[in-house]
């Protein structure tokens, strides 16, 4: 038996707790400084999360923040990290908090991004790693979670597959081992920058398969377009896989992630809807991403797109039209708020 922490009592970081559960670790969630309230309201609630629909069982133990610092004080196995790629710094200084001695137990990461750091690439996993070296903790053991697993379905513990990827594949064998049940399907891999890449940038191809529909034919009426869209959809896959591979290359990864879990499998869930495709779908139907935005998902957080506008300078310094013509085109769609054009010409 493990004793492990999750940092996060957001959806995704409290549903990951019930195959900790299954497998008899110790497992607590604890929440952030901006989720007291939110954790007040499930233990009123007969441990009720409201994001999944589901009681949190009686053995998953559930904290706030107040309780954050006496929770680290016993020795823990492993730090799961279930907070928003926006909280990376600010759970970067309460690790910092915690360490002992400027040491930190193994850590897994839940959440996906990548940004730009003096023009350079970021994956999330390297900028926490880059964030604890500057405090201090030169070793630190980061591991991330990456393939086709919502949420809800992993909180009703419906079969879900993952790769577990650490650099060293040993430590990766270690926690699918630990983690594995018999709904939660674990692999390993040592491709962490194939992993991480796959994971954040299917968002983006997520919106141009959404975008199908609208994108099948110009002159066909709206029932043939619903009956008939999967032809696209498909040829929009294979474009978004061709990307990919070229993409996670480019970033040190490995091409045959891409037709894995983190890639393929997580691009198949994530195109079949969530909010990537829905926005790409309002977009393949004309609309701008400024007037889908506004008209349709106001208040909606947009992976996908806002990792475009983040990544798209450095994506058209370092590739052309035709190296990238889907992933390029979203990305003008999105930065110039232009209605989508697809050269279909150009793809392989």
């Amino acid at each position: 038996m493990s004793k492990i922490v999750i940092i996060g009592a957001g959806a995704m970081g409290s549903a990951f707790a019930l195959p900790c559960l299954d497998n008899n670790h110790d497992i607590s969630i604890v929440g952030t400084h901006l989720e007291s309230e939110f954790i007040d309201n499930i233990t009123k609630n007969k441990n009720l999360h409201p994001a999944l629909g589901v009681q949190i069982p009686e053995g998953i133990k559930l904290f706030k923040f107040s309780k954050f610092n006496e929770l680290f004080k016993s020795n823990i196995d492993l730090i799961v990290l279930g907070v928003s790629s926006k909280g990376i710094e600010w759970v970067s200084e309460q690790l910092n908090l915690i360490s002992k001695d400027k040491k930190l137990p193994n850590i897994l990461m839940l959440t996906k991004g990548l940004s730009i750091h003096e023009n350079k690439y970021e994956l999330l996993v390297d900028k926490l790693k880059r964030l604890l070296i500057s405090k201090g903790i030169i070793q630190v053991n980061i591991s991330a979670v990456g393939g086709p697993c919502l949420a809800a379905g992993l909180a009703n513990r419906i079969h879900s597959s993952v790769v577990i990827a650490n650099e060293d594949i040993e430590t990766a064998k270690k926690l699918a081992d630990m983690l594995n049940t018999s709904y939660y399907h674990t692999s390993s891999s040592d491709d962490l920058n194939g992993v991480e890449v796959s994971a954040a940038i299917k968002n983006i191809f997520s919106m141009a398969v959404g975008a199908a529909k609208g994108l099948c034919s110009k002159n066909a009426s709206n029932e043939i377009r619903e009956k008939n869209y999967l032809n696209t959809a498909s040829a929009l896959i294979k474009q978004s896989i061709y990307e990919m591979e070229i993409f996670v290359e480019h970033l040190k990864g490995k091409k045959e992630t891409v037709k894995g879990l983190a890639g393929l499998g997580d691009l198949y869930v994530s195109s079949g809807g969530g909010r990537n495709a829905k926005m790409g779908s309002y977009i393949g139907e004309g609309l701008t991403f400024s007037e889908a935005k506004k008209t349709k998902m106001r208040d909606v957080t947009v992976e996908g797109a806002d990792l475009a506008i983040e990544i798209s300078n450095k994506v058209k310094e370092d590739f052309n039209i035709k190296r990238l013509p889907l992933m390029l085109g979203m990305i003008e769609a999105i930065v110039e708020d232009k209605k989508l054009e697809l050269n279909w010409e150009l793809f392989r």
